[in-house]
């Protein structure tokens, strides 16, 4: 599932873990059983809940969360860049409404 920061449970999660959002711009995990993860982590284990072969990913995993970060960072850097950016956001279907928190 998913929640925008500024849902009232995202803004649960920001106060509970005391993550400082001015320094955050990527994508945080919340797992209740196991904390939150940022960045190529939290990417990683996302990936690993999809079909094949992008659940494979997960095997990343083992290189230094320093080194991971760092590509992550260059990808977020470039990807409009490499894949262009949409004029409009997609208005999400009722299905995928059904899928978001708060």
């Amino acid at each position: 599932m998913f929640a925008p920061l500024e849902s009232h449970i995202g803004k649960q999660i920001i106060k509970t873990y005391n993550i400082n959002t001015v320094k955050t711009d990527s994508i945080i995990l919340y797992n209740p059983e196991k904390g939150i993860d940022f960045k190529s982590t939290a990417a990683l284990k996302v990936g690993s809940q999809l079909g094949f072969p992008t659940n494979l990913m997960v095997i990343f995993l083992i290189v230094p969360a320093f080194i991971r970060n760092w590509v992550y960072d260059f990808i977020a850097k470039n990807r409009y860049k490499w894949y262009g950016k949409k004029e409009t956001c997609m208005i999400p279907t009722p299905e995928l409404k059904g899928r978001f928190l708060g």
